[in-house]
């Protein structure tokens, strides 16, 4: 039950040198460099690495927990030691969410290239286990966990505290009833095998049992028909065929003689529900499902905000891994802040702070390494310019070098500037630079403009709602001479030239779609509440950039979704901050094969558009849904306090976003001293008023009578992409990364208003 024990990978010679072992340095910085042994440990699972000092502890990680290795200098710090060692002794392993890389260099080609390999191959097998594999994987991770003297075999005091460390609460006399029939050999332990028998009898549930019993006829096995009526009746699926019930029992029964005799067993069915299909994410909206060839102001997309930084941005890091980072997450506009530098390079970092610097022309190098990993569609570079004319033709230069074709320079063949923008489809795999651009109308012949030309010109006009920030912006443009643009940067900008905002007046079909502008976030919601209706006629044609306060010095977020609901684009968040307007943004772009890219509903799509979303009921077609969810039960949730007796009181909570009308808020009751398979089976209901712009997000928490709740784990998803009946949710951790086999068990049922 390993994870390389498939035929091929167990007498790899690469997992072999992994797993006899390697002395390797750890590399922190230019001057932390220290000497570890790394070792990949016998269940091909883990990794464990330990300090050559005697009585130092050691480490663990799991192979899961990696996303990929890069090979040679290939981060940050691996760069800053190239005169020390060469490019093949170097390797970093990149995690997934927002742990730090590790960095390492081995003692010879030789080792790093068998580490490099293995652990890919590793990784490969990771990624692509199934439902089965992946429980296997984690019954193993307990029982290694759990057997502390590490003979291969658990006594009743390690499955005690086993059952401490799974988050469950049990009777003693009924753990230990349950351990001696798992003991078949009466041996007093239990190995391996026993011990994933004993793991069966403690996760039975009872829930799924119900289920099944009330479709099958013999209460034994699911026939054809029978697997085919639940599809239809409970999982709302439509006509579902005989032949898609047949390929689930195919795909997912375990049991050889019940697919011989074209049943599915109660195991077979529980690993159904456990799967994607049976997760509550319609399957058909993960892929690309979304007509692409629309103009890009027809889209959501995914937006950064100081995309360089890691940290806050008062003292953070500025890094060239913060980009790396935002683009494998499907991000699609990034952010730079341009400054001169001493030696006559553009530097980036958040300017009058203590924030580190990084180069421009190696943010541009990442750029086209990594724009186009995640998605092919295009990515909008955001320009906040504050360098004099010289060092902004040395940034021209750079982007053209640099990116070559994958920059856009000149129009479309076809498409103008004036009437609508080309669509992503049009733009694939394209850079296109969002700065100011010189033009008769705003600037004279030596390129000097008549306004700012950085984000700061809404705080500059009084739009922040920050009386101190307003009074700094307004201090500085008198200090200022007016900005003068370079021509050579001017130029390369062709379809989002930073216009400042001037009012929803005039006709908007004589605006030109070319032309955008960057809103405070106080503004932008001053606007959306003052004039929606007119924001999203505006968004019809336009692009609009949404930044938050510069008062967020911790870089925090505001909501997204008030943004969106007037049909903002570009509504940048800190993506480097966790919590709740990440999940949303992680929530609304994890459909549509994760490109970065969402269309907006046709109603915000039309120039002839009324739509208001502070009054969803007056627009044409005006549709409310009834949307119920029985919270059933939760399986696995992992612990929030690790001391060894600590187990949680989870309490699930259903949070609606979107239009005013919408929001919402309903939580279960907790249930005491169970993380391990509590169940509530509780109901809690909305009404959805503007269902297309509804996002519903499912929080677990652990209660506490004294103090705040500790969050446990989380999972959002836009309301179009649930699916109805029996499903599972599986929790996603504050990262937004996986934390299985956490689940929630619940049955989704969507119906009119009546």
């Amino acid at each position: 039950m390993t994870l390389y024990g498939s035929p091929g990978l167990q007498d790899d010679p690469d997992v072999s040198v992994m797993m006899a072992g390697s002395t390797l340095r750890k590399v922190k910085s230019r001057t932390w460099k220290k000497q570890r042994h790394f070792r990949l440990l016998e269940d091909g699972l883990r990794i464990w690495y330990k300090s050559g000092w005697v009585g130092k502890g050691h480490s663990t990680f799991s192979v899961s927990e990696v996303e990929a290795v890069r090979e040679g200098h290939h981060s940050e710090v691996l760069q800053s030691i190239t005169d020390e060692f060469s490019a093949d002794l170097c390797f970093t392993l990149v995690f997934h969410g927002r742990q730090g890389n590790l960095d390492l260099v081995a003692e010879s080609p030789e080792e790093a290239r068998a580490w490099i390999r293995g652990l890919r191959k590793l990784i490969h097998k990771a990624q692509t286990m199934d439902e089965k594999q992946r429980l296997d994987q984690w019954i193993q991770d307990w029982f290694h966990k759990a057997d502390k003297n590490k003979d291969g075999k658990m006594n009743f005091k390690e499955v005690r505290k086993l059952l401490k460390m799974m988050n469950v609460e049990m009777n003693e006399e009924h753990a230990f009833y349950l351990f001696t029939m798992a003991d078949q050999s009466q041996s007093g332990s239990l190995e391996l095998q026993q011990f994933v028998l004993f793991y069966k009898m403690l996760t039975q549930r009872d829930e799924v049992w119900r289920v099944f019993q009330d479709y099958s006829g013999d209460g034994e096995t699911l026939m054809l028909e029978e697997l085919e009526n639940f599809l239809n009746v409970e999982q709302q699926e439509g006509e579902s065929s005989a032949r898609h019930a047949k390929e689930l029992m195919e795909r997912y029964d375990p049991s050889g003689t019940a697919k011989k005799h074209g049943t599915m067993s109660l195991d077979g069915f529980q690993m159904y529900l456990c799967s994607p299909e049976g997760s509550i994410f319609k399957p058909d909206k993960l892929g690309l499902y979304q007509d692409m060839s629309q103009p890009l102001s027809h889209y959501y997309i995914s937006s950064s905000h100081n995309t360089y930084l890691m940290e806050d941005q008062l003292r953070g890091q500025s890094s060239l891994e913060a980009y790396i980072q935002a683009l494998k997450r499907g991000c699609r506009c990034v952010e730079v802040d341009c400054w001169d530098g001493s030696d006559g390079e553009p530097v980036v970092y958040h300017g009058h702070t203590f924030t580190s610097k990084i180069l421009f022309k190696d943010i541009i190098a990442t750029l086209k390494e990594y724009a186009f990993t995640t998605s092919d569609f295009p990515v909008i570079l955001s320009l906040e310019n504050h360098c004099s004319v010289e060092q902004q033709t040395v940034m021209a230069r750079h982007l053209s070098k640099i990116l070559g074709d994958t920059l856009l320079k000149n129009i479309l063949d076809g498409h103008t500037t004036t009437q609508c923008l080309p669509s992503p489809m049009d733009l694939k795999r394209k850079v296109l630079l969002k700065a100011k651009k010189i033009s008769s109308a705003e600037g004279s012949q030596d390129g000097t403009l008549t306004d700012d030309f950085s984000d700061e010109e809404d705080l500059v006009n009084g739009e922040a709602g920050d009386k101190e920030l307003h009074a700094e912006a307004l201090n500085r443009q008198d200090k200022k001479p007016k900005s003068k643009l370079s021509q050579e940067l001017s130029d390369l900008v062709v379809y989002c030239r930073s216009v400042h905002f001037r009012g929803f007046k005039g006709n908007p079909l004589q605006s030109k779609c070319n032309e955008m502008s960057s809103f405070s976030e106080s503004k932008a919601k001053r606007l959306a509440k003052e004039a929606g209706a007119d924001f999203v006629q505006h968004n019809v044609k336009q692009l609009s950039r949404i930044y938050p306060s510069g008062l967020r010095t911790d870089s925090s977020n505001y909501n997204p979704t008030e943004l969106w609901n007037v049909g903002c684009q570009i509504v940048a968040l800190n993506f480097q901050t966790a919590g709740l307007e990440m999940d949303l943004n992680d929530g609304l772009f994890g459909q549509n094969g994760r490109c970065g890219y969402v269309l907006k509903p046709n109603f915000m799509r039309d120039n002839r558009t009324t739509f208001n979303p502070e009054k969803p009921e007056e627009q044409p077609g005006y549709n409310p849904l009834r949307l119920s969810i029985q919270v059933i039960s939760g399986q696995q949730l992992p612990k929030v306090n690790q001391k060894e007796g600590s187990i949680v009181d989870p309490l699930v909570r259903a949070e609606v976003y979107g239009v005013q009308q919408d929001q919402a808020k309903e939580e279960t009751s907790h249930i005491n001293n169970n993380g391990f398979n509590p169940v509530w089976n509780q109901t809690l209901n909305f009404v959805i008023h503007t269902p297309d712009l509804a996002m519903i997000r499912f929080v677990v928490e652990d209660y506490d009578k004294t103090s705040r709740n500790d969050f446990i784990g989380q999972y959002t998803i836009p309301f179009t992409c649930i699916q109805s009946g029996y499903r599972h949710i599986h929790l996603l951790s504050k990262d937004g990364t996986t934390i299985p086999p956490a689940s929630l068990f619940v049955n989704i049922s969507i119906s009119k208003l009546t």
